[in-house]
C-alpha cells in the first residue's frame, strides 16, 4: 500500500464492541433528527396516522407491506436529507448557490417520495373508505 493510499485507510476492528458503538450512534443520530427537523416529526405523526388507519380497516397483509415500505422510505428520505443540510452546514456558513441548489435538491427528493407515498397509501385505502359509504 501507498503512503496515499495508506492515509486513506482505516483499520476497523469487528465484534459486538463496534456493533453496539454503531447502534448507540444510530440512536443519537435520530434522537437528533427528531430535536431538529419539524418535517421529521411531522412524517412520522403521519405515519403513526397510517398505522391506526391499517388497523381500524384491517388492511390486507400485502396492504400492510406497501404501506409500511411507503412511510419508511419516506422517513429514510428525510433523514439522509437531513445529513446532507448537516454537511451543506458544515462545509459552509455562506449563502452559495451551490449550497442552496444542494439543500433543495435534497429538499425535493423527500417532497417527490412523499408524493409518492401519498398516492401509494391512497391507493391503498381507496377500497376499505370506499367500503365505509356502501
Amino acid at each position: 500500500m501507498g503512503l496515499q493510499e495508506k492515509k486513506f485507510h482505516r483499520d476497523k476492528k469487528m465484534g459486538l464492541r463496534r456493533v453496539h458503538k454503531s447502534i448507540i450512534n444510530s440512536i443519537a443520530g435520530l434522537r437528533t433528527s427528531y430535536l431538529e427537523e419539524q418535517s421529521l416529526l411531522l412524517h412520522t405523526v403521519m405515519s403513526i396516522i397510517i398505522l391506526f388507519l391499517g388497523i381500524y380497516f384491517k388492511i390486507s397483509r400485502y396492504d400492510w407491506l406497501f404501506s409500511i415500505i411507503l412511510m419508511s422510505l419516506v422517513l429514510c428520505a428525510e433523514l439522509l436529507n437531513t445529513a446532507i443540510e448537516a454537511n451543506v452546514d458544515l462545509a459552509t456558513k455562506k449563502i452559495h448557490p451551490l449550497a442552496k441548489e444542494a439543500k433543495d435538491v435534497g429538499s425535493a427528493s423527500t417532497f417527490m417520495m412523499s408524493i409518492i407515498a401519498l398516492v401509494g397509501e391512497l391507493i391503498i385505502f381507496y377500497p376499505y373508505i370506499l367500503d365505509l359509504f356502501k
